[in-house]
């Protein structure tokens, strides 16, 4: 079993959400805490954990204290000694004495750098803390490096200078992500014009070529890794597994049930934690199944396919016709997404959408 804990502290300043009435604000943090805590007590069952994710929001932004406080209540859950714990950061809040303490009680650190460029930088309202950077590759060995691409105006030169400075670093693990702009944020409300999606596509194919000529492996459409350090609690996403969602705005996915989590901080604030449920049908689970499985490179395995859902997956008409139109490729093992369709794999997944065992 998985846990995501989600502390969404948020700088960004917007209409979106409760988050970012939390940043700073000692009170409505410890009352948020106590909140995660009664949450947690009343719904985990006593499972082994096999990755526990920590993210946001920012949770690094919560002072030493605060972060003492929360580890103390992440003490209920029953860790597998090889657990995979990830704790997600940047590089402003990550001091030399929260660094001090992580290294106690995680294992995989997470930091969401970005850019190297100061003028993307200052889009993003955001800094980089240079000193932090280098005493938190002193201290994890397991971390991942969050790369944004598709600012505006932005050159194949830019990314090169960014990758340049983040391999020097060697980090074990590389999630490179396109700017999105979320209804609501600052960009959004600004009419930023991010790059257009052929440039984007260039942008992609660089950062790849780049990243594979240095060792690092893609094994899902945005990440790279050296090999073993694929993040395992991502990786139970992408496999269609079971995971608990804890927090504010916090998502899960037990027993054939996804639940969301409110945003309203008032309501969570209340006990009022789960927003909606909804209960999948077979279809449902196996149009997921597909839609996250063929993110990954080597796709979706015929045997787990079979073992899961007692079907043929090479008997299902939707994959016999995107096998023949070259959409999908297959070896003895797997099925998986044409590597010259990945950069556009999202018309690809669109046509799992109306999935139906009915109709295939």
């Amino acid at each position: 079993m998985s846990i995501y804990i989600h502390i969404p502290f948020c700088t960004q300043i917007c209409s979106y959400c409760d988050f970012c009435k939390l940043y700073k604000n000692e009170k409505w943090i410890d009352k948020y805490l106590k909140a995660l805590e009664n949450e947690i007590k009343q719904n985990y069952q006593g499972e082994i954990i096999k990755t526990l994710y920590i993210g946001g929001g920012t949770p690094s932004a919560l002072s030493l204290n605060e972060l003492k406080k929360l580890f103390k209540i992440i003490q209920i859950f029953k860790l597998d000694k090889n657990a995979e714990i990830t704790f997600e950061t940047n590089t402003e809040d990550l001091t030399l004495e929260k660094i001090n303490f992580l290294k106690t009680k995680i294992n995989r650190l997470s930091i969401g750098l970005q850019t190297f460029n100061k003028n993307y930088l200052k889009t993003l309202n955001r800094k980089i803390n240079i000193e932090n950077l280098k005493y938190a590759f002193q201290n994890f060995d397991n971390i991942n490096i969050d790369l944004m691409y598709g600012f505006q105006n932005q050159t194949e030169k830019d990314v090169e200078k960014d990758l340049e400075k983040i391999i020097k670093l060697n980090p074990k693990h590389i999630s490179a992500y396109c700017l999105i702009l979320e209804p609501n944020t600052k960009l959004y409300i600004e009419n930023y014009k991010p790059l257009d999606d052929d440039k984007e596509r260039k942008i992609y194919d660089k950062i790849t070529n780049i990243l594979e000529k240095h060792g690092y492996l893609k094994y899902e459409l945005s990440n790279f890794s050296y090999p073993n350090y694929e993040s395992k609690h991502n990786l139970v996403y992408w496999n269609n597994q079971n995971y608990y969602g804890f927090g504010l705005g916090a998502s899960g996915y037990l027993k054939n049930e996804r639940y969301e989590n409110t945003k309203s901080l008032t309501e969570y604030l209340k006990g009022n934690y789960i927003l909606n449920k909804y209960s999948l049908t077979k279809d449902e689970i196996i149009q997921n199944e597909f839609i996250l499985g063929f993110r990954k490179i080597k796709g979706i395995n015929k045997k787990n396919f079979q073992k899961k859902y007692q079907i043929n997956i090479n008997n299902l008409q939707i994959i016999k016709e995107l096998l023949n139109q070259k959409l999908l490729k297959e070896n003895k093992d797997n099925i998986y997404i044409n590597p010259k369709y990945l950069y556009t794999s999202n018309e690809i997944l669109l046509k799992f959408i109306d999935f139906s065992l009915h109709k295939h």
